[in-house]
């Protein structure tokens, strides 16, 4: 039996206008964003807004975790050279003052896409210099000098989900390891100082407020700058169940811990907050705490 949404999980109607010429603009440039694929619940405020996370090497990711609704198709498939050059347009055209590129994961390509993303970076840079540019990657099954690539393109954020505690990774992230993904992110702020690291994770998914605390800790411990922690809310029938629908209360107690005690620059925590939500605020933290 399935748990009943609360009513603090409710979204307000979207202004459809404001949507519609963001989705337009999709359509015309033939470009993928997470906020489609995913079905995130934050669609509506982030595409009336202007802003949207674009999904490169898409839409179909090599992996099937049992929480995402993104497809699945494990077969060899080239990359199209010509996305990078219409993902900088897009920002061009939007006028996006922070833009999110996150990926699908690409196990298939011997670098996992790391190429792609330097394209990207490297377009949107000429297309609009002043845009600060987030990166949401995938772990490059333990590809090092895939992620060399990446951060020597000297993205400002660059962000890791480590996604659910220890004990569900095998439930939840069947092809992840907890440990590869705080190594990575450890790498990054070793060789990468100036760069923002940022990590989110979901609740709701059979972990406790303690396993929480210790996934926060662990984060801190391999120097992450930015959380974010969300309602993890099914897709359908097919994927993992809700088992707990965690208070608005609660999700302030995440937050005033993990800044307070633990020392993250910021950490977001609502239900309804997601990688990249409100990602732009992040350029009030670079002004605050520049590097």
């Amino acid at each position: 039996m399935s748990l009943l949404k609360p009513d603090w999980l409710r979204v307000k109607a979207p202004q459809h206008q404001r949507i519609g010429a963001v989705a337009n603009l999709l359509v015309d440039l033939k470009l993928n964003t997470v906020c489609q694929e995913a079905s995130c619940p934050n669609i509506g405020e982030c595409f009336a807004g202007g802003t949207a996370t674009f999904l490169i090497m898409g839409p179909a990711c090599t992996r099937a975790c049992p929480y995402c609704d993104i497809a699945f198709d494990k077969s060899q498939r080239s990359l199209d050279s010509s996305e990078p050059d219409r993902l900088g347009e897009a920002v061009a055209r939007m006028a996006l003052h922070h833009v999110v590129i996150t990926s699908v994961n690409r196990d298939d390509l011997e670098d996992g896409g790391a190429s792609q993303f330097l394209a990207c970076i490297k377009a949107v840079r000429a297309s609009s210099p002043s845009t600060t540019i987030e990166l949401l990657i995938p772990d490059f099954c333990g590809n090092w000098e895939a992620l060399k690539v990446v951060l020597d393109a000297a993205p400002n954020v660059l962000n890791h989900n480590i996604e659910t505690v220890p004990r569900l990774y095998k439930q939840v992230r069947p092809q992840g390891k907890y440990q590869r993904s705080l190594e990575l992110l450890k790498r990054v702020r070793d060789g990468w100082p100036s760069v923002y690291t940022k990590s989110g994770l979901m609740v709701g998914l059979g972990e406790n407020d303690d396993e929480v605390k210790e996934v926060l800790i662990d984060l801190r411990r391999n120097q992450v700058d930015i959380v974010t922690i969300g309602q993890y809310l099914s897709p359908g029938s097919k994927h993992l169940p809700v088992q707990r629908f965690v208070s608005p209360a609660q999700f302030e107690r995440y937050r005033y811990e993990g800044e307070n005690q633990l020392g993250f620059l910021q950490v977001v925590s609502s239900p309804l907050t997601r990688s990249s939500y409100h990602a732009g605020e992040v350029q009030k933290l670079m002004k605050t705490y520049p590097r």
